[in-house]
């Protein structure tokens, strides 16, 4: 999936950058790279690969080292919204932006 300079140019617009014309070839060269990368990563049979959950794992036995679920903060709620302008039941109130 090869991007045109159009496409960079849209791309552009819509992130709201200016770019020179150096800058969008280079632009163009750095993203095609990019979907080069992807596209060559899917060609890649992975029939049968069990998922990492890290790359150590390919070569050695590794154990998860998982900790608690416990709380260890305590609960600071009326603290931190004692400077808001308004709260109710426990909530920031805020006003209405969207109709």
């Amino acid at each position: 999936m090869a991007l045109t300079p159009q496409d960079v140019s849209r791309i552009a617009r819509l992130a709201r950058l200016s770019l020179s014309p150096a800058e969008q070839q280079a632009m163009l060269a750095q993203l095609n790279g990019f979907f080069d990368i992807v596209e060559r990563m899917g060609a890649v049979d992975t029939a049968g690969v069990e998922p990492l959950y890290t790359p150590l794992s390919a070569v050695q036995a590794v154990h998860l080292r998982l900790r608690d679920d416990v709380v260890t903060e305590s609960d600071d709620r009326a603290a931190n919204q004692r400077s808001a302008p308004s709260v109710q039941d426990g909530l920031f109130l805020v006003p209405k932006v969207v109709e």
